[in-house]
């Protein structure tokens, strides 16, 4: 279905990138992203089944409801997903606009049509992981451990929407004749400018780069060194995923607005240098707002506090399960 022709100078991709699904045209690129974010999802609802809440106790220890488990809950994770959208999409449209300041600081109503322009990434990343925490907190879930569970699915997700994107000719680079360059042939539509000339795929670079950040995030919690499990290891990945952005971001057709940066570059580098901020304070303050913690422990998992005058806030533990 995608045949591939590899001449001397460059990688030939050559393939319909819309097919015909219940008679509705469907782009692969979006089939492919939408895998992408479920791929996400199915490893975080199972790495969430494997995580504790209390670690004293394993994951298949009795919780604090009848036939419940001392596991992270799986509505949580949906109540999750769902509270990243608003964040993710309103982030991303701003970090549309930085990229185009010219455009929208002449033509600030065309910012509220989101069916014209775009997203950025990263910042809409951002904003995600922002309103989900702030619906979790608001739930009463274990924030910290939430965050620790999730930091690798969210990378596989991330690697994996950027490799979709080379389904649909989207995202390709600066004009090279690097023997690896990309063309895509055929009438499309494809979706970046002048397809047919040879050119960085630096979607693809992104790819494989953040394929390398989860191996070194892998690696760092292979030897157990975020102990505390309060988030920190989020925030790292993210910082680490910032900083390859940043780095693939010199293959991009952006205008340099600061230097030899690009807008791109300048929200990366500022999201890098304050998620690796946050993953140091992680190690000194907990983010956890876990449910009671099981009978008979205490400590991490408890959400009691006694307040003023010695009266007790309400647990959330009395939220109905679904």
């Amino acid at each position: 279905m995608f045949p591939l022709v590899a001449p001397s100078a460059v990688i030939e991709l050559s393939f319909d990138p819309v097919v015909t699904i219940g008679g509705a045209n469907v782009r692969l690129e979006t089939l492919g992203v939408a895998a992408a974010i479920f791929l996400g999802l199915v490893v975080a609802a199972l790495v969430a089944r494997r995580t504790s809440v209390d670690p004293s106790q394993p994951p298949d220890a009795p919780g604090t409801e009848p036939g419940d488990r001392n596991h992270l809950r799986g509505d949580d994770l949906l109540y999750i997903a769902v509270a990243a959208i608003p964040g993710a999409v309103v982030a991303g449209r701003l970090g549309y606009a930085l990229i185009h300041l010219d455009y929208y600081g002449a033509n600030t109503a065309a910012l509220f049509e989101v069916g014209a322009g775009g997203f950025q990434l990263s910042l809409g990343v951002v904003g995600g992981i922002l309103t989900a925490s702030i619906v979790a907190s608001l739930l009463g879930a274990p924030l910290g451990r939430w965050m620790h569970a999730l930091a690798l699915p969210l990378l596989l997700a991330l690697a994996a929407g950027k490799a979709a994107m080379m389904l649909g000719g989207t995202g390709q680079g600066q004009r090279s004749d690097v023997s690896w360059a990309t063309v895509y042939l055929g009438p499309g539509p494809w979706g970046s400018l002048a397809p047919a000339l040879p050119a960085h795929p630096s979607q693809g670079y992104e790819a494989l780069a953040t394929v390398v950040v989860m191996l070194v995030v892998m690696w760092f919690l292979a030897f157990d060194a975020f102990k505390g499990r309060r988030g920190g290891v989020l925030f790292f990945g993210l910082g680490l995923w910032a900083v390859a952005r940043a780095l693939v971001a010199v293959t991009w057709r952006d205008p340099q607005v600061v230097g030899p940066l690009r807008m791109d570059q300048v929200i990366s580098i500022v999201i890098a240098c304050v998620s690796f901020a946050l993953m140091a304070t992680m190690g000194s303050v907990s983010v956890v707002r876990g449910r009671r913690a099981p009978s008979g422990t205490a400590g991490a998992g408890s959400t009691s506090a006694t307040g003023p005058g010695g009266v007790a806030w309400p647990d959330p533990e009395s939220r109905p399960r679904i």
